[in-house]
């Protein structure tokens, strides 16, 4: 790998310095010497070939946008030279590839903790989750008190609240939605313990949630509404978390195969290194895990837009490309049901980092789930059934997907980033770094530093590195959003609000 610069896949027409080119810096890439004609940052495209307007800029070995002008041998490729070709709903065709990935079965384990009904989770912690925004104060209460009662919550992972915004005044898919989170979360192995506060007066009322719910283990999921509480509720809250204190803390971590880790894979705040580096490496830490048994699933559906196909012609089955046709064009329908158009997605920190068209960045997204067969498609707030390979219908907002991730049963959440965040939901949310600069500036956000992969350490060295740490943290090491706090939800919205 050249240390400037480098050219993805032989059918590239432009490079990506791997760190900054200034104006006259010569270039020579199979047998083309150019020179650049502008300064160039690190994670930009430099164009090989003159180009007439219309013509397609190929990244990844496929066509990332169309040049808007007549462009240059030379040129510095930004979101000022190229336009998207991504438009409306389109028809697709079933072309599946046969995919053979020869990775062993390494009969690893992990640390976890066995549940009742023999489910598996990576944390043991006590989770307080209000029905409705109302009563948001009383289970942060409810939270410092059994904190301070217990020396910040020893002999279990954690103690949490899970305040949010929803609950009441909601209809239809909104309504429906936030119910489905809920109870996703009051059903998660990574709780030891769930304590769920209502008030009683709204929408999402105590007594058809918990029939919605359905099975769970009554001596560890408690309710309490608190309009029927006579007197203090937050006394009689504390008792009941006591009992479910002196349950879950004498729960203890046992040997469990690799094959029952449940990984989500997303990015967010990505730059022109994302899918150079970290996503890359996620698609080994995933085809890895599929191979061991065990299940990734991936998300953020407006970012596979301009790279579905690669991800439809992978589906095991006719079945699962037809919801994947359908997963893709309900996310188009959406944005165009909003006189919203489907390719306007790169965010400004993206384009100041190098990517410049949804479709780059979709190509770039969607090397995280590596190159095994798809095995499952879900819809939002459903719950995973099968193991493998699965694709998540959820927006690309960082917190909205990755508590979608959380909710559909996964341990943790794997998350690439360029230009770093420290946000984390109700899972272990690891962050990639996918440059060292941002590595080395923020090292209380990133737990893990991709960036080495342009500096000639080799993707298998890296790799071994990277999947004894997810075990590790499978198995009860903690990583920088639980080591600081930051344990948030976000429900998607897209109806009315009452």
């Amino acid at each position: 790998m050249h240390s400037k610069y480098l050219k993805i896949n032989p059918a590239d027409n432009v490079v990506v310095a791997i760190s900054p080119l200034a104006k006259g810096e010569v270039i020579t890439v199979d047998n083309i010497t150019l020179t650049t004609n502008s300064d160039v940052p690190a994670g930009h495209k430099v164009l090989l070939t003159d180009l007439k307007e219309g013509e397609n800029i190929i990244k990844y070995g496929y066509p990332i946008g169309h040049a808007k002008c007549d462009l240059h041998q030379g040129d510095f490729i930004n979101e000022n030279q190229i336009k998207t070709n991504l438009a409306g709903l389109l028809d697709y065709t079933y072309n599946p590839v046969d995919v053979k990935l020869d990775i062993p079965n390494d009969n690893l384990t992990f640390k976890g903790y066995r549940r009742k009904n023999g489910d598996v989770g990576v944390r043991n912690e006590i989770w307080i989750i209000p029905t409705v925004g109302c009563v948001n104060g009383v289970v942060n209460q409810l939270c410092d008190k059994l904190k301070a009662e217990t020396n910040g919550g020893e002999g279990v992972d954690a103690i949490v609240a899970f305040p949010h915004n929803y609950g009441c005044s909601q209809l239809g898919d909104d309504h429906e939605n936030t119910k489905k989170i809920l109870r996703d979360m009051v059903k998660h192995p990574n709780a030891g313990a769930v304590f769920v506060v209502s008030l009683g007066c709204e929408n999402n009322q105590p007594d058809v949630f918990k029939e919605f719910i359905g099975e769970y283990d009554e001596e560890r999921v408690r309710f309490m509404t608190t309009q029927k509480i006579e007197g203090d509720e937050v006394e009689e809250g504390i008792k009941i978390l006591r009992e479910l204190y002196a349950i879950a803390k004498e729960d203890k971590r046992e040997d469990v195969p690799l094959s029952e880790l449940r990984i989500g894979l997303k990015c967010g705040g990505s730059d022109g290194f994302s899918g150079i580096t970290a996503n890359p490496l996620l698609g080994v830490l995933s085809d890895y895990l599929v191979a061991q048994g065990g299940t990734t699933v991936l998300t953020e559906v407006p970012e596979m837009f301009g790279a579905e196909t690669i991800l439809m012609n992978r589906c095991a089955t006719t079945e699962l490309f037809d919801q994947t046709v359908s997963l893709i064009n309900n996310f188009k329908q959406y944005f165009l049901s909003h006189g919203e158009p489907v390719g306007e997605n790169p965010s400004p920190g993206n384009k100041a980092g190098g990517i410049s068209t949804l479709e780059e960045k979709a190509l770039g997204c969607t090397q995280k789930c590596g190159k095994s067969l798809v095995q499952g498609v879900m819809e939002y707030g459903e719950r995973l059934s099968v193991k493998g390979l699965n694709l998540l219908s959820a927006p690309g907002n960082d917190l909205v997907a990755s508590t979608a991730l959380a909710s559909c049963g996964c341990h943790m959440v794997l998350f690439t980033t360029g230009r770093g965040t420290p946000f984390g939901t109700y899972v272990p949310t690891m962050k990639i770094s996918t440059n060292t600069n941002l590595y080395k500036n923020k090292p209380k956000w990133i737990d893990f530093n991709a960036g080495v992969l342009v500096e000639n350490e080799p993707m298998d060295v890296v790799a071994k590195r990277f999947i004894d740490y997810v075990i590790s943290v499978a198995s009860g090491e903690l990583v920088n959003n639980e080591k600081k706090g930051y344990r948030e939800i976000a429900i998607f919205k897209n109806g009315v609000t009452l």
